[in-house]
């Protein structure tokens, strides 16, 4: 079996070609609603996202949809789970297609827990992965690949198929198209990344997942706003996130909704790195980029201002998805987690990242010495001293019955700690 690149097909678009991939033969604009092949897209932990009818009743040989839990969408489990994949003649060569494109992605350990409830996961269905997964040479990283696959069963007439795969920053795209038919208007409609990404995005349904949230919100904003000329803060509100915006990208963060000049951010699990230490390393990172923001713009105003960025950090379990117009697409979390963490960066101060006690339990004990945390305590003669590796209930923290921390009530006996330090990889 060997893996084929249509480079021309992808970087140079004929403009015949480009018209053919928007439109039909009736003149309507082609959309996935319209590609009559099973396709399907993944995510980085190969997840199925989205998959079309097709691809969900006759290649996975499911009756109903998707399960709500992102984890019980493994795309190995589903190719392992019966249907036309798990019964045609190039079973075999459609697994090395997937794992040769998954071995850049997600470690070889991560084949064996293919089904929390252990039901794909008996006999030799695992060994066969692995197996597969050691023989296969790593797929070329390019825009897409293509291989030619028999879904006929054993002893039946063949019934060649190219599988595509095609490459996007909101995941993988593969599509079975039969041999020789159609290639010409897949391809173009892959090499359009708008109209594939804006027609899964409509149809994806929100999904249950475990993420943390990380929101950041920069101290006195009001106050500086009124000392700058409109102009000048905004220069410096887009020179602080244009200055996050790679850090927050190298951590693997989605950017989500917040009000104002503040921003909120998703880390979603990911194949070879712990979504939490993620966003711990992210914050981390944050602080010691405002610091230097903050040293550049002391010196160019000469003024007496403190730049801070504070960071309310949380975990949980929560519904991810999107809100949608015909023309934008915002991704959004339901539920108490990111409010918990928008709690958190009201309660930090002077630069502070502060975490819950549930997030840091999401650390394994070599994970969890990466981060030095702990409480500020009164000693004696009113000299602060930090009080490492322990937690506290923000009602022991602050006077709740002061009127300036009453919004605090809500997450009043919540344990939480601050941050102070997290280190990173050599």
């Amino acid at each position: 079996m060997t893996f084929k690149l249509d480079a021309s097909d992808v970087e140079f678009v004929h403009p015949q070609r480009q018209q053919a991939a928007e439109q039909t033969g009736d003149g309507l604009r082609l959309t996935l609603d319209q590609i009559e092949y099973p396709s399907y897209l993944v995510n980085s932990n190969f997840e199925l996202e989205w998959a079309n009818k097709k691809a969900l009743t006759e290649l996975f040989g499911l009756t109903g949809d998707l399960s709500s839990n992102i984890h019980e969408r493994n795309l190995f489990g589903m190719l392992l789970n019966g249907g036309l994949i798990g019964r045609a003649d190039g079973h075999e060569d459609i697994l090395r297609f997937h794992l040769a494109i998954a071995k850049n992605r997600i470690p070889r350990n991560s084949l064996t827990a293919l089904d929390p409830a252990g039901e794909r996961s008996a006999g030799g269905e695992v060994e066969e992965l692995t197996r597969l997964y050691d023989a296969v040479e790593p797929a070329r990283r390019q825009p897409i690949l293509h291989s030619e696959v028999n879904l006929a069963e054993p002893g039946e007439r063949d019934q060649w198929y190219t599988l595509y795969a095609s490459f996007f920053r909101e995941g993988i795209f593969f599509a079975f198209a039969p041999a020789g038919e159609g290639s010409e208007t897949l391809l173009a409609l892959l090499a359009r990344r708008d109209i594939v990404i804006r027609d899964v995005l409509k149809k994806r349904r929100p999904y249950l997942t475990p993420l943390a949230v990380l929101v950041a919100d920069i101290q006195d904003s009001m106050k500086i706003c009124a000392e700058l000329p409109p102009d000048e803060y905004f220069e410096l509100i887009n020179d602080i996130w244009g200055t996050m915006e790679p850090v927050f990208r190298k951590y693997h963060a989605t950017h989500g909704k917040h009000a104002g000049d503040g921003m909120v951010y998703y880390f979603f699990p990911q194949p070879d790195s712990n979504y939490v230490v993620n966003a711990l390393r992210c914050a981390q990172e944050v602080k010691e980029t405002m610091r230097a923001i903050n040293r550049t713009w002391r010196k160019r105003k000469n003024w007496t201002n403190e730049l801070r960025c504070n960071v309310g950090l949380h975990e949980g379990e929560e519904w991810f998805g999107t809100y949608q117009t015909s023309t934008h697409v915002e991704f959004t979390v339901l539920g108490d987690t990111i409010n918990t963490a928008s709690r958190l960066s009201d309660f930090a101060r002077a630069g502070a990242v502060w975490a819950t006690k549930s997030m840091l339990g999401k650390l394994n004990s070599q994970e969890r010495e990466l981060a030095h945390f702990g409480v500020r305590r009164m000693g004696e003669y009113e000299a602060e001293i930090i009080v490492p590796s322990t937690y506290s209930r923000i009602s022991n923290l602050v006077d709740l019955e002061n009127p300036k921390y009453e919004k605090f009530q809500d997450i009043a006996a919540l344990p939480v700690t601050e941050i102070l330090d997290v280190e990173f990889e050599d």
